[in-house]
């Protein structure tokens, strides 16, 4: 907990002697983490099955984007540090006991890896690309020769980074809401759903588009799951586990939480999107668009709610 803390102490707002609030940075750097696991690991796994050319936009086009996303990832974290120039204290040692370690490490891999892969897809997104230096062109020759072993790290390591984004939280002793193991599980299918939504925003495939809409249904079928699963396990639990899910059950975050995140982030995109697949109605970005929305919502609603609910003594 200490390290968090100390992390994010510019962006605290003291509501009580054993309360602080962070900014807006640190629910905008979870969901970027979840979104860029999506996209990496869809990527990589569909490289692996050898669908690059049945995939265009999943293995190609939308990791283009990863880099970008990551980089204002980090610099929404950045933004966060109390102590800025004290960032290369991350890396300065491995703590196997920190999720805090785990997390600098890992995106200290999956950003030059996500670099790397957008570069090997430069010249199949855009035909005529040439890049200004001949030893790029040398380096990403050489990248391609091995691009199944690299796909294959990318992907083991994406995945950490959407586990990550939950254990972060789930770490939190002090915070009942946040301490329990369902809430890793939930931030990777949280984050690989987005991503499946941010491929299909991009697809103008149909075939892929409804492949990935089919994945994207079992995605948010996984979510609402874990969802209910947390709610009964918190209900199960202590009497504090329980005045945390009260927080959602007709505390002050029910209305956000239900008909926001569930209802119009899950709910009704798996409608929408089970309408589609029977061919019901038309094909729409409307669903892939609020997955997004509830998926960021989500990250707001937990992190805040999170800090509200705490052991009495």
């Amino acid at each position: 907990m200490r390290e968090l803390t100390i992390t994010s102490g510019r962006n605290m707002q003291h509501i009580d002697p054993h309360l602080t609030i962070w900014g807006w940075e640190i629910p905008i750097y979870l969901f970027i983490g979840g979104l860029v696991s999506g996209i990496l690991v869809l990527a990589a796994l569909y490289y692996i099955r050898g669908k690059e050319a049945e995939m265009p936009t999943v293995v190609r086009l939308t990791p283009l984007f990863a880099p970008v996303f990551l980089a204002l990832g980090l610099f929404t974290l950045f933004l966060d540090l109390e102590y800025k120039f004290h960032v290369f204290r991350f890396y300065t040692n491995i703590r196997l006991e920190s999720p805090m370690s785990w997390g600098s490490w890992t995106l200290a891999v999956i950003f030059p890896l996500s670099l790397i892969w957008a570069a090997m897809q430069m010249d199949k997104v855009f035909p005529k690309w040439r890049w200004p230096y001949k030893w790029i062109e040398t380096a990403i020759a050489f990248c391609n020769k091995y691009a199944r072993p690299i796909a294959w790290v990318m992907m083991i390591y994406a995945l950490t980074l959407g586990m990550y984004t939950g254990i972060l939280l789930s770490a939190f002793n002090a915070r009942p809401f946040w301490n329990t193991s369902i809430l890793g599980p939930l931030f990777l299918v949280s984050g690989f759903s987005t991503g499946v939504a941010f491929n299909i925003l991009l697809s103008r495939s149909k075939e892929e588009k409804h492949l990935l809409t089919r994945i994207d249904i079992m995605a948010i079928g996984v979510e609402i799951f874990l969802i209910i699963h947390l709610f009964m396990g918190f209900l199960a639990s202590t009497q504090v586990h329980i005045d945390a899910a009260q927080l959602f059950l007709g505390g002050p975050y029910t209305a956000g939480f239900w008909v926001l995140v569930v209802g119009l982030g899950l709910l009704f995109p798996i409608t929408v999107e089970i309408l589609e697949i029977r061919g019901k109605v038309a094909a729409s970005r409307i669903p892939a668009l609020l997955v997004i929305f509830g998926g960021l919502l989500l990250r707001f609603i937990v992190v805040e709610a999170g800090q509200i609910s705490h052991w009495t003594f």
